[in-house]
C-alpha cells in the first residue's frame, strides 16, 4: 500500500510542479495548487520511509532517503520564506525541491533492482 501512496504523491509532484514552474506566480490558483503541491511532496517523502529493501546500506534504507529528508527541510523552509515574504527563497527551495524529485524519479526508473526500473525495462 505504501508504494502506491507513494507513488500517487509523486505522480502528482512530478505532473504539477512542472504546471506550477510555467504558471502565474502570486495569483490565489498558484497558491491553492502550491499547497496541494507541498502537501503531496510532504506525503512523497513521509511515505518514502516506509519503501526499503535489504539491499539498501542502512537498515534498509539507502541514499535516496537522504533526498526524503532533504525534501521535507525543502518544504518547511519554502514555506517559512513565502510566509515571511522572502520569494527568492521560496523559489529556491521550492524549485530545489521539485528538481530533487525528478532526480529521484530518473534514479528509481534507472537503477535496477527499484519497482519501477522493473516496469519500464521488464
Amino acid at each position: 500500500m505504501s508504494v502506491y501512496i507513494h507513488l500517487a504523491a509523486a505522480l502528482w509532484v512530478l505532473a504539477v510542479g512542472g504546471l506550477q514552474l510555467a504558471s502565474a506566480k502570486g495569483t490565489p490558483t498558484h497558491r491553492w495548487i502550491g499547497w496541494s503541491w507541498m502537501l503531496a511532496m510532504v506525503v512523497a517523502a513521509l511515505s518514502s520511509f516506509w519503501l526499503t529493501s535489504p539491499s539498501n546500506l542502512f537498515m534498509g534504507y539507502g541514499p535516496i532517503h537522504l533526498l526524503s529528508i532533504w525534501v521535507l527541510v525543502c518544504v518547511v523552509v519554502s514555506v517559512i520564506a513565502v510566509r515571511r515574504g522572502n520569494i527568492r527563497r521560496h523559489r529556491g527551495f521550492a524549485v530545489g525541491a521539485y528538481l530533487g524529485t525528478v532526480g529521484a524519479a530518473i534514479g528509481a526508473i534507472a537503477l535496477p533492482g527499484r519497482l519501477l526500473h522493473s516496469v519500464f525495462f521488464t
